[in-house]
């Protein structure tokens, strides 16, 4: 019998759930930074330099960006390493690795791109000193797995850089379920012509660990000194840990 994992609020076989989130960014590519412009009323760009700022990179030091989609941390990493570092922009999704590389592109950066999975990163042990997931982990199968994975190519006194969706504080989850399950729809709908998949967007935020559980499994797969940091009322949170 297939083992199951959740598809938004939906159950699937674990062996869909790739497969299923490939054909929600693949839609939703080309309209992906517009859309993330109104649904944060710009907020994600804070949120972005804020997870770049508390990494604590440095010149000449090396980078992994997983899950990196249009490339905005990665073009914000390569402004704090410099012309002696290195960052790498990968995703699992060609679609929006594209993006991300033409938006390099026409911003006059270049950089390594690798589409690979998470859970399964081609890179050597010990090898870079920051590595950054942001609005990734949530749609990943087997985040534990993604998480060792992360662990394992960073050098000891490295850092794991998480940015994504969490728990909302409580006098604000009235308000933030109205806009996540009427008003993103619609604006999904309107923007992208796709109602379905901000729908799961919004869905997949609230199936993902709150705050306390992400730190909880960040220290499972062998990370220290994990600590988060809330950002607009926990409507997102940056967590970091560190490899000793």
């Amino acid at each position: 019998m297939s083992k199951t994992t959740h598809f938004g609020f939906d159950t699937v076989p674990e062996e869909e759930k790739a497969k299923r989130v490939a054909g929600v960014f693949t839609s939703v590519a080309g309209k992906y930074d517009v859309m993330n412009d109104l649904m944060s009323v710009g907020l994600h760009r804070y949120w972005k330099r804020f997870a770049v700022g508390v990494s604590g990179v440095r010149k000449g030091q090396r980078v992994l960006d997983v899950a990196g989609g249009s490339a905005d941390l990665s073009r914000l990493f390569l402004e704090e390493v410099g012309n002696g570092g290195q960052v790498v922009l990968t995703d699992i999704n060609n679609a929006m690795l594209r993006v991300g590389r033409d938006r390099l592109l026409d911003s006059g950066m270049s950089t390594p791109v690798t589409q690979c999975d998470a859970e399964h990163l081609p890179f050597p042990d010990d090898y870079y000193d920051c590595v950054c997931i942001a609005f990734g982990l949530r749609n990943v199968t087997h985040k534990d797995a993604a998480l060792r994975e992360m662990r394992r190519v960073l050098k000891p006194g490295g850092r794991v850089i998480v940015l994504e969706f969490s728990k909302v504080a409580k006098p604000l989850e009235k308000a933030y379920d109205l806009y996540s399950f009427k008003l993103l729809p619609i604006m999904g709908q309107l923007i992208a012509r796709d109602a379905d998949s901000y729908r799961y967007l919004a869905e997949s935020i609230r199936m993902h660990p709150g705050q306390q559980e992400l730190k909880q499994m960040m220290e499972d797969a062998g990370l220290e000194r994990v600590e988060y940091f809330n950002m607009t009322g926990g409507v997102v949170a940056v967590h970091r840990g560190y490899k000793i």
